[in-house]
């Protein structure tokens, strides 16, 4: 009965690993379009600061979504991984992304400490994890 369970969990995960892979290719493909049309627009070849912000919103969300993807070949399919380590880096990068496409005029000095807070304790974790393997 278990190996039925790890089987339908294997099972799950390569759908899951397809359907990623699916979403990346639109995604990439997104990210080709946008930047097509921001180039082609008038003024052509050059980039206002918001549609920089776009690009690389989307640009970070397909960095985003292949790290995820080589997250879960290498959690998931390989034994012996450390778990944390992943979804800490995982979750540095993603907060990364949002730094980059942050509006620094509309957010508070409140949510910038927080954010912050939470690049600290991403990094102090990440570092805690890999000192603790080594």
């Amino acid at each position: 009965m278990f190996d039925l369970l790890i089987k339908f969990k294997h099972a799950l995960i390569v759908v899951i690993i397809f359907l990623l892979a699916l979403v990346l290719l639109l995604a990439t493909v997104e990210l080709i379009y946008v930047i097509a049309k921001d180039i082609i627009s008038p003024p052509f070849f050059l980039l206002e600061l918001d549609e920089l912000l776009e690009i690389f919103g989307v640009f970070m969300l397909v960095i985003i979504g292949i790290e995820l993807f080589e997250s879960i070949i290498k959690t998931y399919l390989k034994e012996g991984v450390d778990h944390v380590k992943v979804v800490l880096a995982v979750a540095m990068i993603a907060i990364a992304r949002k730094v980059i496409i942050l509006d620094v005029k509309e957010i508070s000095s409140l949510t910038m400490l927080g954010i912050a807070a939470i690049i600290l304790a991403l990094s102090i974790g990440y570092y805690l994890s890999k000192i603790k393997r080594e």
